[in-house]
């Protein structure tokens, strides 16, 4: 039998664990297009997607960059509108915000002219490719098995923001030599004279 009738030999298809809930992880977002334009919302180029309930949101995959986890995709939806409130709309942008906060620099906190229009879009288009640092998060399927999903975008506050955004390998620390024992005997014998006075220090600082 051929290769394509006998697949006894055939590699064992290798499972995916999920990512741990809690990995930062730099991504790329890519939107693919539902057709649904609402321009007096702002949602133009056909990157909006409606559900049959009157949902509209963004369907967002997610590739990992770099790290461990490189070249893994995450699915998620970003909610634009429900017909059962508002807050899946709030969710959505508050997301959208990290999102543009995270991937263009901006603190939480800054007010400035330049941040306020860091946060604003032309066109959802800016979105569809756009990087930032992202939260993972874990959730269940319909079959009640974990999938990952993003819903946080890390921004410049985080200790590890710019770590990660620029490359994500933690600092090498350079290890220095031991001292020899010669060394060693020199600084414990060193005459009381060759250290430094207390006082030095302070008056140093009003040099």
């Amino acid at each position: 039998m051929t290769r394509w009738n006998d697949f006894n030999d055939a590699n064992d298809q290798g499972s995916y664990d999920v990512i741990p809930s809690g990995t930062l992880v730099k991504v790329r977002m890519s939107i693919k297009p539902g057709g649904f334009d609402h321009p007096e919302m702002g949602w133009t180029g056909g990157y909006a997607t409606q559900g049959d309930t009157g949902a509209v949101y963004l369907n967002a995959e997610f590739t990992v960059l770099e790290g461990q986890y490189a070249k893994r995709k995450i699915w998620s939806l970003i909610g634009m509108h429900s017909p059962k409130g508002p807050e899946w709309e709030n969710m959505g942008r508050s997301f959208v915000r990290g999102i543009l906060q995270s991937a263009r620099g901006i603190k939480a906190d800054d007010n400035s002219p330049p941040a306020y229009k860091a946060r604003q879009l032309q066109s959802l288009s800016e979105l569809d490719g756009i990087e930032f640092l992202a939260k993972v998060s874990t959730e269940k399927d319909q079959y009640d098995d974990p999938k990952n999903v993003i819903k946080q975008a890390i921004t410049p506050e985080h200790k590890q923001y710019a770590q990660l955004m620029q490359g994500g390998a933690a600092p090498q620390t350079t290890q220095q030599p031991k001292p020899t024992h010669s060394q060693l005997q020199s600084q414990l014998y060193s005459p009381p004279d060759s250290a430094p006075h207390p006082a030095d220090s302070y008056n140093n600082q009003w040099d």
